[in-house]
């Protein structure tokens, strides 16, 4: 199980990335609606940098900002008891390094409101935390349930998917988008028959999925 305390199953940076573009196509596609949507994707965030984003709707949510140094993620689970702290808790941002400022002094990200965050430069061999002393439980910071999407695996987005939409989820759709090959018609009718592959020019755009086609 991928959390803070345990980081060595989360992939690396590029592959995050992709998987993150993946998961922000999959929900453009199932939910066409934006306000309902869990996995976001910003590919042009800025001239260099990319942003992905998730939240439930309950009050808890993940920032990943992708630069040219590395990629840095904050996650706010509003239950854990680390979100009860008055302040972020000690040594969550203490050390995050100053390549990545801009994270830091970004509105957007909420930074009042974290509960863990996590950094990787190119040059690092694998993720980063602060040191912490960590309150008992055992999930104190929420990222073990805030990172579990992230483990890579298609069947773990099909099993949150059908619980989530209520109705069979296509595994092999997932891994096709999973594996960042071109979108069809066919493709986007098999997760959602009432979507026209047109229909997502702006969501193509926005998330610049690898290989993201239309035929």
């Amino acid at each position: 199980m991928i959390s803070t305390r345990d980081l060595s199953q989360l992939p690396g940076i590029g592959r995050l990335k992709a998987l993150m573009q993946s998961l922000a196509v999959l929900d453009a596609i199932l939910s066409p609606e934006w306000e309902y949507r869990y996995y976001t994707f910003d590919a042009h965030w800025s001239v260099e940098q990319a942003m992905a984003s998730m939240r439930n709707g309950s009050g808890d949510e993940l920032f990943a900002l992708f630069t040219p140094v590395g990629a840095i993620m904050k996650g706010f689970a509003h239950e854990s008891l680390m979100s009860h702290s008055p302040t972020v808790w000690a040594g969550v941002l203490d050390s995050v390094p100053a390549a990545f400022a801009d994270f830091l002094n970004e509105p957007a990200f909420l930074l009042s409101d974290t509960t863990f965050c996590i950094w990787r430069t190119y040059a690092d061999t694998e993720w980063q935390r602060g040191s912490i002393e960590f309150p008992g439980g055992q999930d104190p910071d929420g990222s073990a349930y805030l990172l579990a999407m992230l483990d890579g695996k298609p069947q773990t987005y099909q099993a949150w998917a059908e619980n989530y939409y209520g109705r069979p989820v296509s595994l092999a759709t997932i891994i096709h988008i999973y594996e960042q090959r071109p979108l069809t018609e066919a493709l986007v009718a098999e997760l959602n028959p009432t979507l026209l592959l047109q229909a997502l020019n702006q969501d193509i755009h926005s998330i610049a999925y690898a290989q993201l086609t239309a035929g």
